[in-house]
């Protein structure tokens, strides 16, 4: 892509749904003890780069009423440049697909792309834990994204297991609200003692997610329109929510349920991924 006489190189950041997500504790640090499943989606976001000679961060697209030094991309770049005394700077452009406040990562997928796709354009050379351990002064969820495989989770997210998950064709569907993730966690009647578990593939349809409880007790918009989906396919809200995941067996079912969505909600179809599509571009990256 090149844009003003500037070459952008850009890299995918996925969406990812939690398969479910139990709390079995609280810190005394106050974080929570969780056990989830994650897996990739064939949807995302997109990050564009332009490394420049001089030092200065750019982000090309703010996002309305997100100041950029308080933007997960803007904190990433500055974190890689400031561990790794790199001299170089960057422009970066953001696509935004992915609904904010829904459950799906995109801040946290975000923040993996810049890590993982600045390491290789300014040549750092962190290995895979390195980043991971950057990138988990940024949020919990980070970590997986970069990593870049499916897995069951534990601690406060970072303690990562590889999975292997059936793979479906989603429709992920947004009611009309967003849910601040910090709302949840700090709810006074939040479910914090689900027995731990032994996690196996075979058995996923025996969990469920604990924060989709609460939010259907103070969030009208999801408890109807999980309502309405449950009667069409298996359907569960992911992560602290909005976004609710029906699953379904082919893209033509998914797509169809789609199409009978009530008015104003907003969706999109994609197909589970156990692998992140943003690791074979860094690859094709790293082998130039």
């Amino acid at each position: 892509m090149t844009l003003n006489n500037k070459t952008f190189i850009t890299f995918p950041s996925p969406a990812k749904l939690n398969l479910f997500l139990h709390i079995v504790g609280r810190m005394d640090s106050g974080y929570h003890q969780l056990e989830t499943v994650f897996q990739f989606l064939d949807y995302h976001d997109t990050l564009a780069f332009n490394v420049t000679v001089d030092k200065k961060i750019t982000l090309l697209t703010p996002i309305p009423g997100v100041d950029n030094d308080d933007n997960l991309i803007v904190k990433a770049a500055k974190l890689l440049q400031s561990y790794t005394n790199c001299t170089q700077g960057v422009d970066i452009k953001l696509d935004k697909r992915l609904p904010m406040g829904g459950g799906l990562g995109g801040g946290s997928s975000n923040a993996a792309t810049v890590l993982l796709a600045l390491n290789a354009l300014w040549r750092t050379k962190l290995d895979t834990a390195q980043l991971a351990d950057l990138g988990l002064k940024l949020g919990a969820d980070v970590p997986i994204f970069i990593h870049g495989f499916a897995a069951f989770a534990q601690g406060i997210g970072e303690q990562l297991t590889p999975a292997s998950p059936k793979t479906y064709w989603y429709l992920v569907s947004k009611p009309n609200c967003s849910i601040s993730t910090q709302s949840v966690f700090t709810a006074a009647d939040l479910t914090r003692d689900t027995p731990s578990i032994r996690y196996s593939d075979e058995n996923i349809d025996n969990y469920h997610n604990d924060c989709q409880s609460w939010v259907i007790k103070h969030y009208p918009e999801v408890a109807k329109l999980l309502a309405w989906l449950i009667e069409y396919a298996p359907s569960q809200m992911t992560g602290t929510g909005a976004c609710i995941f029906s699953r379904f067996s082919s893209k033509h079912d998914a797509c169809y349920v789609q199409s009978l969505l009530p008015t104003g909600i907003e969706s999109f179809v994609a197909e589970g991924l156990n692998q992140s599509p943003l690791h074979a571009a860094i690859a094709a990256v790293n082998d130039n």
